[in-house]
């Protein structure tokens, strides 16, 4: 009887739609894209902080709308900041790897970073910088739904699960963030600098990997 009520209710609320002239239901249920699209536009005009008086081009995101796994690093490089695409340096074709390792790809998966513009001199992203553009990945998480978010690097993992505590410490397990599971790691300009990291961030990324059903390979490309 129940289930009844539920179909008559879902009957009248389509009705209503149709009787005030909404054709299509994402008219009423914004799609992923069009949502990001949204987002985009916002970030594009923003100037909550200093930031967008130094970039070149705003950095959105890249990758599927309705990506079950979505990966945020810190903030946008130089490469970043010319093309306005994110992760397209060194630390990007790093990730590219990993992401494949992963049995995924870039057009599987969706990418970001906590800062929409790069920081002067690729510094550290300042407090102020961090509060006005992680309502943008809030919204963005929202719009995507992903099941896994991996963090990578101290700065988006400290934002998602509200703690000071050191990536040394919080990456290697799952946290929560809004009901979606999260994954910290270092992030690949790291790796960079430090490889004998790779390993950990492997082992990180193989979690991820058997959370989603799938096997790790004994390939090079598994330590990326």
């Amino acid at each position: 009887m129940r289930k009844w009520h539920i179909s008559r209710d879902i009957t009248e609320y389509l009705r209503f739609y149709q009787e005030i002239g909404v054709e299509y239901l994402h008219d009423v249920f914004p799609r992923p894209q069009d949502c990001l699209e949204t987002i985009s536009a916002d970030i594009a005009r923003c100037s909550a902080c200093g930031l967008h008086r130094t970039r070149k081009k705003p950095v959105m995101g890249a990758g599927n709308p309705q990506a079950d796994l979505m990966f945020v690093g810190e903030a946008p490089g130089h490469e970043e900041d010319r093309q306005g695409k994110p992760f397209v340096g060194a630390a990007g074709k790093l990730l590219t790897d990993i992401i494949l390792a992963m049995q995924f790809s870039r057009e599987t998966v969706y990418i970001a970073n906590v800062l929409k513009c790069r920081p002067p001199q690729n510094r550290n992203p300042r407090e102020e910088e961090m509060e006005a553009c992680l309502p943008f990945l809030f919204r963005m998480v929202d719009c995507i739904k992903p099941k896994v978010i991996c963090t990578l690097g101290a700065f988006p993992a400290q934002a998602l699960l509200k703690t000071g505590s050191p990536i040394s410490r919080l990456r290697g397990k799952f946290w929560e963030f809004n009901g979606i599971k999260v994954m910290p790691t270092y992030h690949p300009a790291y790796l960079l600098r430090n490889p004998d990291a790779k390993k950990a961030v492997w082992e990180d990324m193989q979690k991820v990997m058997e959370l989603f059903g799938k096997k790790a390979g004994h390939t090079k490309k598994s330590h990326a």
